[in-house]
């Protein structure tokens, strides 16, 4: 859940992009779930999306974050209704809550901008999921989404079924999030929020679905088991780079043009912890269309180093993971990794390509982590990926 920097209400009923003073109450808040988004979603007409809120920590009084950040067309929301989920898209009877903006059941989103809604009363637990609905009676231009969410979302029918207890009326699901972005909470325990921020590793990929067994997940869990919960962000989007945006747009923007919005801007964000570089290396790209070198990744971490210690936010860096790389890519993630460990230019550092890599060839990814591509590690990796978190280093 960001901080509501980009919104601002000029009409009963919509909203656009602009600055509002931040509130004692919402200077409090957390972000507790809050996907990146990006451009190229699916269009939708007369229908309603029910989609699924996994909560990485307990509070009270959520708000949800509904964004039309990347579409080109302003968005009219006929109803958003939050409930807790019984299973798969079933509703528990009697925990549907009403959402309002600004006091409007109906508001229109305009291009660029995002809406944080209004209080909601009701509890959230950790590891909680909710049922998010809402429907949109008019057709839209293709959605400001989340293509990879590995959790599933409901399609209805023709209609507003944000209300409905039951499944009967959701007959196609999905496993996108679509203009959903973000969930935050008056905590009831923990101190701050993580971001977790890089490309499909963080973004679960090859992870089941349903199963919140990405590594930030278990990062959320270790926390809470250590008795310093936090808010967990996982800001991960497949194929994301460092330097350069991606061809296929649903991809994202590159991490420089987006780790201010993406990361810095989420409600209590007080440590960042990086991974990305590898899809730099495959691409081998930099900022000016040449031949990447070593030096260039570096530059764009420095880069984001600044930008998140300018906004008095730590920054982890975690060591790119082994890929079975060839030569020359392989000295650049070498000589990359080694500056992450020694340079002390981050706040701190996670080794991820120790944790990972086959003892018997440091250059691939450990057999028992590999969910089957070599790149993108199954549960058990993930879990490992979060057991090397140092927590001492999380504020």
């Amino acid at each position: 859940m960001r901080r509501p920097l980009l919104v601002a209400l000029v009409a009963a009923t919509t909203l656009t992009a602009g600055a509002l003073p931040a509130s004692g109450a919402a200077a409090q808040r957390l972000a507790a779930w809050a996907p990146s988004m990006t451009i190229g979603g699916p269009n939708f007409n007369d229908q309603t999306i029910r989609m699924v809120v996994h909560s990485s920590i307990a509070g009270t009084s959520p708000r949800i974050t509904l964004s039309n950040l990347r579409s080109t067309t302003p968005l009219a929301v006929g109803a958003v209704d939050v409930a807790v989920q019984g299973s798969m898209a079933t509703a528990v009877a009697g925990t549907h809550h009403t959402v309002t903006f600004a006091r409007s059941k109906t508001p229109t989103i305009a291009a660029g901008a995002e809406a944080v809604s209004d209080p909601i009363p009701m509890t959230v637990g950790a590891g909680q999921n909710l049922l998010v609905s809402v429907f949109l009676p008019k057709a839209t231009s293709s959605a400001t989404w989340h293509s990879d969410a590995f959790d599933t979302t409901f399609l209805s029918r023709t209609g507003d079924h944000t209300r409905d207890d039951a499944d009967g009326n959701y007959v196609a699901a999905r496993t996108s999030w679509f203009y959903l972005s973000g969930l935050d909470v008056v905590p009831s325990t923990a101190r701050s929020t993580v971001v977790a921020f890089g490309d499909s590793i963080t973004d679960g990929y090859n992870t089941p679905t349903g199963a919140y067994q990405r590594w930030p997940d278990d990062l959320a869990r270790r926390l809470a088991a250590a008795g310093t919960p936090r808010g967990v962000v996982d800001a991960g989007i497949g194929g994301n780079r460092v330097l350069t945006d991606v061809p296929n747009i649903w991809q994202g923007i590159s991490a420089l043009k987006r780790f201010q919005h993406d990361a810095l801007t989420i409600a209590g964000v007080k440590t960042v912890i990086l991974l990305e570089g590898i899809n730099d290396l495959h691409a081998g790209v930099n900022t000016a269309g040449g031949p990447l070198t070593a030096q260039d990744l570096i530059n764009g971490y420095q880069q984001l180093i600044a930008q998140a210690h300018k906004a008095g936010v730590r920054i982890i860096g975690g060591t790119i993971m082994p890929d079975n790389e060839p030569a020359d890519r392989e000295a650049m993630r070498q000589t990359v990794n080694d500056w992450v460990r020694t340079s002390g230019a981050f706040d701190g550092f996670v080794d991820f390509d120790h944790a990972m890599a086959d003892p018997a060839n440091p250059h691939s990814l450990n057999p028992p982590y590999n969910s089957g591509d070599g790149l993108h590690p199954n549960a058990t990796g993930m879990q490992a990926m979060a057991d090397a978190v140092n927590l001492t280093l999380i504020s």
